[in-house]
């Protein structure tokens, strides 16, 4: 009796695997985002650095002070800033201009346009902040805390987490960075829900008019076409001042703009506008805009007693268990359940463990983390600054932790690396997505064919030398006594 046929589509096959390859069009996205955010993130880490040594050495303590509480700023529009708060306030609406540029993009066209392929990452990025959320909360409940910490630990930091796997030198498959990348996305998402609904505690209805005003314009100058940066900066800048006077924090104008922007392409156009903008404004974001707001952040005092205390005060040690173990168990179990639920199956190339390292690496949470800490215990300096030390501290344990857990899998990593870019016809574009091609296999035919020449011809070269070789010693006499060379 024959067995019945899979009437099931391509489709609904292909769709029951997660984390498989990329398509060559999202890869070559991915890479070029994840290239900037990775160069972006050894600059995080070198600014991180810096502000420890300046903060923490008596000789430096008190310049580093200075320069962070120096205001400037027109006091009249209510713009006479520290420096450590324009680049809060006003460096990381760059960053979250390109947060919401990215996330338009993989709505409209990326991973996050398919429904059933949005599920995973959203799922996991969802219990990458509910779970840790839990952590904080219980953990502070039991130990008397102040729960006003409970988002601290929810953010993930995209550029940290690269500039880590950069430092270690792991091969990590496509298919996972752009996991990474993409829970990352989702995350900030999130996290600008968090700041505008739990963080604002009064609204200047007029000034939100005005930046709602703003925002109007600047998508009705989109939708006209006009272009020209002379006409959007000076009325970004607007739109951020007025957010920033509502009430409301000014990074939501960031986001707002950038979800604005079209991001998908139109005939002709090799890139949308959005893309464009975002490949110009991604150096400024990773390579400034993040590396300044951590120097003017990180500087937290850390002696023997203030790293003691951020294991023993419930605030500080349920952000630490928050970032380890929340975001590692919350993203692994999201995944987990989506893919037992929907009847999923993970790729034949990667394992769970792999799933869990790259969660684990999901609990570095250095960048949005410092800015909700601020935000959640405003008005308390000293806490603020052990809820800092408490950042660092989880993210490094969370680095070094994943760190382990991706090099015990990392020459595997690195024989799906090279698969991934090997290009032998060397046409530009890897093998690996051109085996349905039948033009790839005839170019490989004859690239193996020159080859085969090749090999005939050396070795004809190679007898025909040997002939001669004995020729110039007749029968093979050696030495004197005529015994065979």
């Amino acid at each position: 009796m024959p067995a019945p046929r899979d009437t099931a589509s391509p489709t609904a096959r292909t769709a029951r695997r997660v984390l498989e390859r990329l398509s060559l069009p999202e890869r070559n996205v991915v890479a070029d985002a994840l290239r900037t955010e990775t160069v972006g993130g050894i600059l995080l880490l070198a600014a991180a650095v810096t502000a420890l040594i300046w903060a923490n050495i008596p000789a430096l303590h008190s310049g580093y002070e200075a320069v962070s509480d120096f205001h400037f700023g027109p006091a009249v529009l209510g713009l006479n800033l520290s420096v450590a708060h324009w680049a809060a306030d006003g460096l990381l609406a760059v960053f979250f201009f390109v947060a919401g540029i990215e996330l338009k993009r993989e709505l409209v066209a990326g991973d996050l346009r398919d429904p059933r392929a949005a599920v995973l990452p959203v799922a996991a990025a969802l219990c990458g902040m509910a779970v840790p959320a839990v952590v904080y909360t219980v953990t502070n409940l039991a130990g008397h805390g102040s729960t006003d910490g409970w988002a601290v630990p929810t953010a993930t930091d995209i550029a940290f987490a690269l500039a880590v796997l950069a430092v270690i030198g792991t091969a990590l498959p496509s298919a996972l960075r752009a996991f990474l990348l993409t829970l990352a996305v989702v995350d900030d998402l999130f996290a600008i829900l968090i700041i505008a609904v739990f963080f604002t505690d009064r609204i200047d209805f007029a000034a939100l008019g005005g930046a709602v005003a703003g925002l109007v314009v600047f998508w009705l100058l989109l939708r006209a076409g006009v272009r020209g940066w002379y006409v959007y900066v000076p009325l970004a800048v607007v739109v951020w001042a007025l957010m920033y006077n509502s009430g409301v924090h000014a990074t939501i104008a960031g986001v707002a703009m950038g979800l604005m922007l079209r991001c998908t392409r139109r005939e002709g156009e090799e890139r949308s506008p959005g893309e464009r903008v975002e490949h110009l404004v991604r150096p400024l974001s990773a390579g400034l805009a993040v590396p300044l707001f951590a120097l003017f952040s990180a500087g937290v005092s850390v002696s023997g007693r203030a790293l003691g205390d951020v294991f023993t005060r419930p605030e500080t040690l349920g952000v630490v268990l928050g970032l380890v173990v929340g975001k590692a168990l919350g993203i692994f179990g999201g995944t987990w359940l989506t893919v037992r639920f929907t009847r999923a199956s993970l790729s034949q190339d990667l394992a769970w463990a792999d799933v869990f390292a790259v969660s684990s690496l999901a609990g570095i949470g250095f960048t949005v983390s410092l800015l909700i800490g601020e935000l959640a215990f405003e008005g308390d300096t000293a806490l603020t600054d052990e809820v800092k030390a408490a950042v660092l501290s989880g993210s490094l344990i969370a680095a070094v932790c994943a760190t382990v857990l991706l090099k015990i899998r990392n020459a595997r990593y690195r024989r799906l690396w090279e698969d991934e870019e090997r290009d032998e016809d060397q046409d530009g574009i890897p093998d690996v997505y051109e085996q349905d091609d039948p033009a790839y296999h005839l170019r490989m035919a004859e690239i193996l064919e020159r080859k085969a020449a090749d090999h005939r011809r050396v070795a004809a070269e190679k007898a025909a030398a040997a002939r001669d070789g004995l020729q110039e010693v007749p029968g093979g006499a050696g030495d004197e006594d005529d015994r065979p060379a």
